[in-house]
């Protein structure tokens, strides 16, 4: 008798951070958790090595559910696309997109081993050339209290939703503790940009 697949639907186990209200400024602590991430530097706009991070991640992620199923009875859906950015002074500002450091990453399920990761990159390897292949690392992430809030609309607009945020965190005597996160809840090639919804979140202490 073959196994029943064992369903996983991380969006809802984990919705308090991966669903934010519209026009609500949330306080969250998210959990510790794998992830799959590439760093790098430059204008997510132009610079190539930020492509090729994202090509890498989504063409690591799928092949590694695909694998998490056929050896572990287990399926889940992929999770979005998300980012760290920061400066070399630590702090963010949109408008230096320049300047920016960033690591690029998609959180993965308890259920990923090592073992399995580098069995499903032995197999990218054989397929695909990937520049940033390289530089992907699986490591786990504790990010700790956190000011989140929903943006939509284009990326480059977000500034006014993250001074709204900043101003949330100086009215309750927070401070920022960590870099700026973003999470992409759709993607810009299949989406209008004036209906992109991503979440900012800022550490705080």
């Amino acid at each position: 008798m073959t196994p029943a697949i064992k369903k996983l639907d991380l969006k809802k186990e984990l919705k308090a951070f991966y669903s934010v209200a519209p026009n609500r400024i949330e306080e969250v602590t998210p959990p510790e958790a794998s992830y799959l991430m590439i760093d790098g530097k430059g204008d997510p706009n132009t610079s190539k090595e930020y492509q090729e991070a994202i090509e890498t991640l989504f063409s690591v992620s799928y092949p590694l559910k695909f694998a998490m199923k056929k050896s572990k009875k287990i399926d889940y859906g992929v999770m979005p696309l998300e980012g760290l950015w920061w400066t070399e002074s630590g702090s963010f500002d949109i408008r230096e997109k320049t300047k920016w450091s960033w690591t690029a990453m998609i959180l993965q399920p308890e259920y990923v081993t090592k073992q399995l990761l580098d069995t499903v990159l032995e197999e990218v390897r054989k397929k695909k050339e990937l520049p940033a292949l390289d530089r992907l690392r699986f490591t786990r992430f504790l990010e700790g209290r956190a000011v989140q809030i929903m943006h939509t609309g284009p990326y480059s607009e977000e500034q006014s939703t993250i001074e709204r945020m900043h101003d949330y965190i100086q009215e309750r005597g927070y401070r920022l503790a960590g870099k700026h996160h973003e999470i992409y809840l759709n993607s810009p090639q299949r989406t209008a940009s004036s209906k992109l919804k991503t979440i900012l979140r800022q550490p705080v202490r």
